[in-house]
């Protein structure tokens, strides 16, 4: 007989015992459940609330480094050339000093500040990447609004006497939130670039390299006059979501260690209480040739294929009880993991049951009474 068949005859085998034996499959079934849903409604409602908290205070911009120059500081654009291989930066973009503008065809319209921006990845902010060919202008909503352009296009005059075509609406990111509202122009990078920058926006890939990018960030400036320039970091928030990820992570991490190993406690005893009653059939295995090695495997195959029924029946009633309850939902890996685990603690909770199965002597199984 091939592998695969050997494997299928065991499989089948294992199944038809668990069916043989409806009242210690049910319980495993209905324990491995009851874990997997008490993790679920614990830890993962945990994980949840955690990642929910943490997508708030990032959204919030735990991540930026903000530079903002006077014009008497000489911060020109080349700082971005200077920066664009910096390890540990996500995104950077410079802006030029705020100029009144006003949409060209109403006569005493509202004002809105227009900047120059250089923006060497623009897509961040659903801007084309070539915008900065043509010298239009790409608004945010809130910008749109002011200016009377609800179609999203128009053109927009500068008190300097300049005029841009407004192309469309900008996205503004949380971190972008305190230039609103905001009219940016693209402007082409050329190298060696000596135009002035009002403010610098450095985003680090992630919170805890914030204090590192930010002192890179100020060493790479090279400004004329350190005074006449400030930084400002959300290195606060940075700390306060490292405090809320690690406390959080150690409290579901406790409370999953502690459920897998009571249940995988209840699963031993139930299947050692299983092998007690059964020990005559193994008896009759044993004497009819079947190995210690079958025996083991019989029971794990049996133990598994319930514990797989259990595990995917206990995270869909967790998941959907989350739901309609309105908590935050784990993330579908940690969801994933816990069905996963369950399966494989229960299969481990048996294997010294099923050793102890393997091991009764057919001889003193078999002996009548």
């Amino acid at each position: 007989m091939k592998r695969h068949q050997r494997f299928g005859a065991l499989l089948r085998e294992g199944l038809a015992v668990a069916r043989s034996q409806p009242v210690a499959s049910a319980v495993t079934l209905v324990i491995v459940s009851v874990m997997c849903v008490t993790i679920l409604l614990t830890s993962g409602k945990t994980i949840g609330s955690e990642q929910a908290v943490l997508g708030t205070i990032d959204s919030a911009g735990s991540r930026t480094i903000l530079v903002r120059a006077s014009p008497a500081s000489g911060l020109t654009t080349d700082v971005l050339e200077r920066l664009k291989d910096i390890e540990g930066i996500e995104w950077t973009a410079a802006f030029g000093p705020a100029v009144d503008g006003v949409n060209a065809s109403i006569d005493g319209g509202r004002k809105v500040p227009v900047r120059a921006a250089w923006i060497p990845d623009p897509s961040r902010l659903s801007i084309p990447p070539k915008a900065d060919a043509d010298g239009t202008a790409w608004a945010s909503a809130q910008a749109l609004a002011e200016l009377g352009l609800y179609d999203k296009v128009g053109s927009v005059s500068l008190d300097s006497g300049a005029q841009h075509l407004v192309a469309g609406e900008a996205t503004v990111p949380s971190y972008l939130a305190f230039m609103e509202p905001l009219v940016l122009v693209p402007q082409v990078e050329t190298v060696p670039n000596d135009d002035r920058v009002s403010v610098l926006v450095v985003l680090a890939k992630t919170p805890d390299l914030v204090v590192t990018v930010r002192d890179t960030v100020v060493s790479l400036l090279g400004v004329e006059d350190v005074q006449e320039v400030s930084v400002s970091t959300s290195a606060s928030l940075a700390n306060l979501r490292e405090l809320i990820q690690s406390q959080l992570g150690v409290y579901a991490r406790g409370l999953i260690a502690a459920i897998f190993g009571l249940t995988a406690l209840l699963v031993g005893c139930i299947l050692y209480a299983l092998v007690l009653l059964r020990r005559k059939d193994f008896g009759r295995r044993r004497a009819l040739g079947a190995t210690r090695r079958l025996i083991v495997a019989l029971v794990l195959v049996q133990t598994s294929a319930t514990a797989t029924l259990g595990a995917l029946l206990g995270t869909a009633v967790g998941v959907i009880i989350l739901v309609m309850s309105g908590d935050p939902l784990p993330t579908a890996g940690f969801t994933a993991s816990v069905t996963f685990m369950a399966v494989l603690v229960s299969t481990a909770a048996a294997l010294v049951p099923a050793v102890i199965a393997s091991r009764r002597d057919p001889l003193t199984e078999l002996r009548v009474p």
